[in-house]
């Protein structure tokens, strides 16, 4: 079936992408699961996190890793399962383990054990040589606060370190780092990292619809994207492409307002 043309779309930006990124939360997916995804969503992902440490704990994790890339979906396992490699000092297990999987893509965090941040640049550094690296500024711990000064530091070093983007920390939860307790965006925090760091070298995890809404309102339909649930990857790229209310009036022209609702 042909789809209609609406006019007045935002322009998407195309896979294998530099803007416009969705990564995808699998927080345990069966391979049947994973190939639903696959075939109703899977040309809107970029990348599927196996989030945390579930890939240890899950069964038959690579032939669900071999669904997703013949997707063309890159997957990495999650940054903590990284931490607690390098937390017992097993980094070469972790290397050995993660090409047992087949993947090409890592991600380096340090945002649940306490690690100097040169040594997290060499790790980047290190595996930005054979793995496309995805590293992850901000605390799992809604307690501990970083000034903006350091997350701006902290990212600029991380992708001159190597990093191919570097992620926002939010948890799947949403409420900590690029975000108040409530959920609501940390406003003032991400307008200074991105008076210093490209938008286009960042990824902003929002697992929340309203999160969503957000940064696609004030950054346009391609902004970076991550920790999206598999159910909302659909729904998310109606709210980048303005086809749900929430973005219904965001980038249709001036002169549609007469139609918004009072």
């Amino acid at each position: 079936m042909n789809k209609p043309i609406l006019p007045f779309l935002p322009e998407r930006s195309l896979k294998a992408r530099q803007t416009g990124i969705a990564m995808v939360m699998d927080k345990g997916l069966s391979v049947r699961e994973a190939e639903d995804f696959v075939e109703t969503a899977g040309h809107l992902a970029d990348f599927v996190k196996l989030g945390f440490g579930t890939s240890l704990v899950g069964a038959r994790v690579k032939d669900k890793v071999k669904v997703y890339h013949n997707a063309n979906i890159r997957v990495y396992v999650g940054g903590t399962l990284f931490e607690a490699f390098v937390v017992r000092n097993l980094f070469d297990d972790y290397l050995k383990y993660i090409d047992q999987l087949g993947l090409d893509t890592v991600e380096v965090s340090d945002g649940s054990m306490l690690m100097d941040h040169d040594v997290k640049c060499e790790y980047i550094n290190k595996l930005s040589k054979n793995y496309t690296v995805l590293s992850e500024v901000g605390s799992k711990e809604s307690g501990i606060l970083i000034a903006p000064a350091r997350w701006i530091e902290m990212m600029q070093k991380e992708l001159q370190a190597g990093a191919f983007k570097v992620i926002g920390e939010a948890r799947e939860s949403g409420n900590v780092g690029i975000y108040r307790s409530t959920g609501k965006a940390h406003v003032t925090l991400i307008n200074k990292i991105l008076a210093k760091v490209q938008g286009d070298k960042l990824l902003w995890e929002a697992p929340l619809k309203p999160q969503q809404v957000w940064f696609i309102q004030n950054f346009g339909a391609n902004v970076n994207l991550g920790n999206i649930a598999p159910a909302d990857l659909i729904p998310l790229e109606t709210l980048r492409l303005g086809l749900r209310g929430d973005t219904f009036f965001s980038f249709l022209p001036a002169k549609f307002n007469k139609f918004k609702p009072k």
